[in-house]
């Protein structure tokens, strides 16, 4: 019996859809890409490091892998595909950037959060964001009543901060008719006591974190709540991989890879999210 149209349509299209797949994982031939030629030609790909829960972390316990984090599994995942081996090139927060340019990797997976600022030096492979979280108390209207962001923004709430945080020039500027306080941080993630106090209805705090508060802090709710806040767009960066500057076919390579990788990447630091404390 002949195959029916949809049969064969179907087959067609799972074949382009393999060979679509195939393409994003094979790198440039030699001498499409002078960095994957070097590459190649040492047998190692040079990853930058630095410790950046829940994206990167460093393996302390002397056994397994020396990182884990959605970082370090896409970074495994442009080695496999290049037949090298990862190397991990520890660097600091201060000196990450300058490292990259000089040279010292041949990708940073930090990551690095997107700016005008960087991106005039250098390319992004993004595969994540940093936003926050509003959290308040469950038993306080002024919170639970709100339905957008916006509604913080009103002479009736009160909204604690850290001062000299980095969402305090946020803070200032998107919620200008709230009464504000910055406070001291005395250790916590986050103003916590303020909110449990009654001395604010509100207060940010960094989405990665909200998932491990909720569960030691009883009595909080989140704006927003869907997918427990970390689909949150509330002070969004961008977040990716750096690599240097005037690199197209080895840029356009990685970001195929990140696209196919990127349900994976998700799950993964989703997973990491939740131990961090």
């Amino acid at each position: 019996m002949q195959p029916s149209f949809l049969t064969r349509f179907a087959a067609a299209a799972l074949l382009l859809a393999g060979a679509a797949t195939a393409q994003a994982q094979t790198p440039p031939a030699p001498g499409e890409s002078p960095r994957i030629d070097a590459i190649r030609k040492a047998g190692v790909l040079r990853v930058g490091v630095v410790n950046n829960p829940p994206w990167l972390v460093q393996n302390t316990t002397g056994s397994g892998e020396p990182w884990m984090g959605s970082s370090w599994l896409l970074g495994k995942e442009f080695a496999r595909l290049l037949d090298v081996k990862i190397v991990p090139v520890q660097v600091s927060h201060e000196t990450k950037v300058p490292a990259l340019i000089a040279n010292q990797m041949d990708i940073m997976i930090g990551p690095l959060n997107q700016n005008a600022e960087r991106a005039k030096i250098i390319d992004f492979v993004t595969f994540s964001n940093t936003s926050v979280c509003m959290f308040g108390l469950a038993s306080n209207p002024k919170f639970t009543n709100a339905t957008k962001v916006e509604d913080f923004n009103q002479p009736g709430i009160t909204m604690a901060y850290f001062s000299g945080a980095g969402e305090e020039p946020l803070v200032l500027e998107n919620f200008p008719k709230a009464k504000l306080r910055g406070v001291t941080n005395s250790g916590s993630v986050a103003p916590i006591e303020e909110v449990l106090a009654g001395r604010s209805d509100v207060a940010p705090l960094n989405r990665m974190l909200w998932p491990n508060i909720s569960k030691k802090v009883k009595g909080l709710a989140v704006f927003p709540k869907e997918n427990d806040c970390q689909d949150s767009k509330i002070f969004a960066i961008d977040a990716g991989m750096g690599v240097a500057k005037n690199q197209p076919v080895y840029l356009e390579w990685l970001r195929k890879v990140e696209a196919r990788m990127h349900p994976e990447l998700v799950a993964e630091e989703r997973r990491m999210t939740q131990t961090l404390k």
